[in-house]
């Protein structure tokens, strides 16, 4: 009897063994993290959606606590599908949120997780605040799709594979990606048309008062991929408000003003798109941004060439629709047969647990 027992205990030594080792990874911040796999406990900082596209919905079971208010706060119709979908997101403890300056690290510390996984913009300012993380061993890799560099997307959703254990779905993602992205850039060097110039707005304050526009990051950097000049580049780093002037002065070929849910009550005059939006809310919002100072007088607006587009699509995988958004409203010719808005869908329907159901995509009447 002694015998059998030492040897079941030799072999679940063994098992033990053999299903945990140690691998050194390096992150978007080319940062070695050693890591123990499979991680087991997991607190996630950002990028949920991909999380969940790469791990699959068992994925979750492994995530003990997560920054909650980046995705009830900033996408709340997002956050109520898939809470009613997954119910288990209700039950997951939240850790606090960066810019609102409510993370806390001691409450990473209580959930004992196996590793720490963070957005590229929160760990640059959580930074030094990290250290008893950082001294209780737990690793802390950090990801990056806001930069939407088609090599950051690719590196975030390899490394989300290891971590997961789906290394081939991951590569399915990035294959995806990389193929979507190189067809837009394709089609529009071939072409050899001159460059349409482009300006994107985030139209949370409405038309009343300039939003943000993007340089270097999130749709700035979607409009280089599909082959747009953005005219915002020059005047803006990564995302900051531009002078109105300098609009009427860049004359843009294409406008774009990005919404998002939250603000369908919060603000009756701020661009709305996304999760349960309807339209005709949507174009109404839209069409008041014609009636800004000056704008009647663009070529955008007297081309008839106003879109809105969601907020929430971009940052992510799903952004690959966006690249074929701008690109579409940018080159109308060279993307006839492409439907950018099935492409969003689709990709919810071959990867995530939810299909979104809503306004993503329109152009002014």
């Amino acid at each position: 009897m002694r015998k059998i027992f030492k040897v079941a205990l030799f072999l679940m030594l063994i098992s033990s063994f053999s299903f945990s080792k140690e691998v050194i990874l390096k992150d978007v911040l080319d940062r070695e993290v050693k890591l123990n796999l499979p991680v087991k406990r997991i607190a996630l900082g950002f990028y949920y959606t991909d999380f969940l596209a790469v791990g699959g919905v068992k994925a979750l079971d492994k995530v003990v606590g997560f920054s909650k208010a980046v995705w009830t706060d900033w996408t709340p119709a997002s956050w109520e599908l898939y809470s009613k979908t997954l119910p288990k997101l209700n039950s997951i403890a939240d850790f606090g949120e960066v810019e609102v300056g409510t993370f806390s690290v001691e409450k990473v510390l209580s959930l004992k997780p196996d590793l720490l996984i963070l957005a590229a913009w929160q760990y640059q300012v959580l930074e030094f605040d990290l250290e008893p993380i950082v001294e209780a061993n737990i690793p802390i890799i950090v990801l990056d799709y806001n930069k939407e560099k088609v090599e950051l997307h690719a590196k975030s959703t390899e490394l989300l594979g290891v971590i997961t254990g789906e290394e081939k779905r991951a590569k399915e993602l990035i294959d995806f990606y990389k193929n979507t992205a190189n067809e837009v850039a394709s089609r529009v060097e071939k072409a050899q048309l001159p460059k349409p110039k482009i300006y994107i707005e985030f139209g949370n304050k409405g038309p009343n008062e300039t939003g943000f526009t993007y340089g270097k990051d999130m749709w700035g950097a979607l409009i280089d991929l599909a082959g747009g000049e953005n005219i915002a580049a020059p005047f803006v780093k990564q995302w900051a408000p531009i002078n109105p002037e300098q609009v009427l002065i860049s004359k843009p070929d294409v406008i774009m003003i990005a919404g998002r849910e939250t603000e369908l009550k919060k603000n009756q005059e701020a661009m709305v798109m996304g999760f349960n939006i309807d339209k005709k809310e949507a174009l109404k919002r839209l069409e008041a941004y014609k009636n800004r100072p000056g704008w009647s007088a663009l070529p955008a607006i007297k081309d008839n060439r106003l879109y809105g587009l969601y907020m929430g699509a971009s940052r992510t995988l799903a952004d690959a629709a966006m690249i074929q958004y701008i690109a579409k409203a940018l080159y109308p010719s060279l993307f006839e047969d492409i439907d950018p808005i099935q492409t969003y869908i689709n990709f919810h329907k071959n990867y995530l647990p939810v299909i979104p159901e809503g306004t993503f995509g329109i152009q002014a009447k």
